[in-house]
């Protein structure tokens, strides 16, 4: 590891990005995985209700449509705190968008720790909504702030610590699920409760950072207070370089009028970038991830595991997704970008049409149900490469200051949106064509790697100034 790499890490740097990711990234990882573990309980407990409301017994069905709507409805809050982004980032700021973000946590907290004892499974799907939005704006707000706080040189492996949380956290509700600890009739409430702690940690110590320099110049115009947010970010007073280059930013901003959505379609310098941005996180959900994670418990099932020891090699998976999100935020920089998307999607491809081979035979097979365990491991391990944490921050790097928070808006809306398809459409589409639906998967990652190679930049070391102008070149020619 070279120390280029390391130039500009210090203790205030990594306090601030802590502060930020812990309380927002946590969320959206941890209220992904938690329904997971306790679903045949709370499937219990809303048949029960039912039967107490109307006196007639439960039939199944209903209480799947129930559970499918509490599980989905996190997406919905997703798109709804998606498209808000861009206006809560300029209204009251990154930071204090996030901190102001942490009410909503506490409403869900105080709806689903009491949905047992008011008997009422509807203010587990409110809170579910509530926590989506809360989600949706932190998969925005939180990598905006990232980026604008990290020295250019940094820029990918802090904007990597997003998704490094994300899997921590989801891995973090797989364990505390299980039967041993919360995944108990008494206790889910409170694992689904669980998630106020990183609200509470984000409530004391980002109050202690700075809002981004960018925005406090950019979008406030103060010079001074700007270059103060600097000198305690780099934890050094010698910032002249980089106030300089913001302020170059802060003077060719203001010749351009403030980017509106419109503009973001109408302008061929912003759209291009924008394609990007959307079809990105569309690859990113549509991947097939969730698919895979979904049906590991089952593959390992199909693989003559036991049910406990199924689980448990999912769990491995999830480790194994944090270990190597580990490495892609070293190699973030090392590599760049465009490499690791690349070798994400080309290798998912090549192992999603294996998968599909090796799943066809597994009943048959003991070697191809062996080989089917080690496919999705692989999986995840290619994901985990660039796939998965990439498009997150890639957004906030395409587009200057005052493009930035439309177009976030748009991609983490896009993103949830198409979680939400998957999630909804994955259950019929898998059984209408069985273990044949990977093909569906392999197609997509094949047309993401292509459009990856064909059209996405390398942003590498560049400054924003340097990536706009190269897009206003492209739409010149």
């Amino acid at each position: 590891m070279g120390l280029k790499w390391i130039k500009g890490l210090n203790g205030r740097l990594i306090f601030a990005i802590a502060a930020a990711v812990l309380g927002s990234s946590f969320q959206h990882g941890y209220n992904t995985g938690v329904v997971n573990a306790p679903q045949e309980l709370i499937e219990n407990w809303i048949s029960d209700i039912k039967m107490n409301r109307t006196g007639v017994p439960t039939n199944q069905s209903e209480v799947t449509v129930i559970w499918s709507i509490a599980v989905s409805i996190f997406c919905v809050g997703g798109m709804i705190g998606g498209s808000l982004v861009g206006f809560i980032a300029d209204r009251f700021g990154r930071k204090g968008g996030l901190l102001l973000n942490n009410v909503l946590v506490l409403l869900t907290v105080l709806l689903e720790g009491f949905a047992k004892m008011a008997r009422s499974y509807e203010m587990i799907i409110i809170g579910r909504l509530l926590i989506g939005i809360n989600s949706g704006l932190n998969a925005g707000l939180a990598p905006m702030y990232l980026s604008e706080i990290s020295p250019i040189n940094l820029r990918g492996a802090v904007g990597t610590v997003y998704q490094l949380v994300i899997t921590i956290s989801i891995l973090i509700s797989q364990i505390l699920g299980l039967e041993k600890l919360m995944g108990t009739e008494n206790h889910w409430p409170l694992l689904l409760c669980l998630t106020v702690v990183p609200a509470l940690f984000q409530v004391i110590t980002l109050p202690l950072c700075p809002e981004t320099p960018k925005y406090l110049l950019i979008n406030k115009g103060k010079d001074m207070d700007a270059q103060r947010a600097l000198t305690w970010l780099r934890g050094t007073i010698e910032v002249h370089d980089e106030m300089e280059e913001m302020r170059a930013e802060y003077e060719s901003m203001k010749l351009v009028p403030k980017v509106t959505l419109k503009e973001l379609f109408v302008n061929s310098a912003l759209r291009i970038p924008l394609m990007i941005a959307v079809m990105v996180m569309l690859a990113q959900q549509f991947s097939g991830i969730n698919a895979v994670m979904f049906f590991s418990t089952k593959i390992f099932m199909t693989a003559q595991l036991d049910k406990t020891s199924a689980q448990n090699a999912t769990m491995g998976v999830g480790a194994m997704n944090v270990l190597m999100t580990l490495i892609s935020l070293i190699l973030v920089e090392k590599a760049g970008r465009k490499t690791l998307l690349l070798v994400g999607f080309s290798g998912m491809f090549l192992d999603t049409v294996l998968l599909t081979v090796c799943l066809a035979f597994s009943e048959a097979s003991r070697v191809a149900a062996y080989f089917s365990v080690l496919l999705v491991i692989l999986f995840v391990v290619l994901f985990a490469t660039g796939p998965g944490s990439i498009p997150w921050f890639l957004v906030s790097e395409l587009f200057n200051q005052s493009a930035r928070p439309a177009a976030t808006s748009i991609a983490i809306a896009v993103n949830w949106t198409a979680n939400f398809v998957v999630s909804i459409g994955f259950l019929p589409l898998q059984e209408a064509l069985g273990a044949y639906v990977f093909i569906v998967f392999a197609a997509l990652q094949g047309l993401f790697a292509f459009f990856i190679y064909k059209k996405v930049p390398e942003t590498k070391n560049k400054t924003i100034e340097e990536i706009t102008s190269m897009f206003r070149q492209i739409s010149y020619q």
